[in-house]
């Protein structure tokens, strides 16, 4: 009965720490989103720079890049919930 018992607080102990360890990793995701948005507008200045005359154009292009970086950083971090939380 006692060994029971400690199993089953192992194994609950176990997974609560492969949560935690999933969740780091997962939210990994996000440093590579921050990097690529910085990217992003390092290029836009010096792209801009280089020919003003096209700003409005390129801006567009760089707030698309943007929300594509974002977002895998967002999916990055609602993995690492879905961890947590389930």
């Amino acid at each position: 009965m006692l060994d029971t018992v400690k199993n089953i607080f192992l194994f609950k102990n176990m997974l609560a720490a492969a949560k935690y360890i999933g969740a780091g990793l997962a939210c990994s995701g996000l440093i590579g989103a921050g990097a690529g948005i910085g990217l992003i507008f390092s290029a836009l200045i010096a792209s801009t720079a280089r020919n003003p005359q096209i700003r409005g154009q390129l801006f567009g292009y760089a707030i698309l890049g943007f929300a594509l970086a974002e977002a895998t950083g967002l999916f990055s971090l609602m993995i690492a919930f879905l961890l947590l939380y389930s």
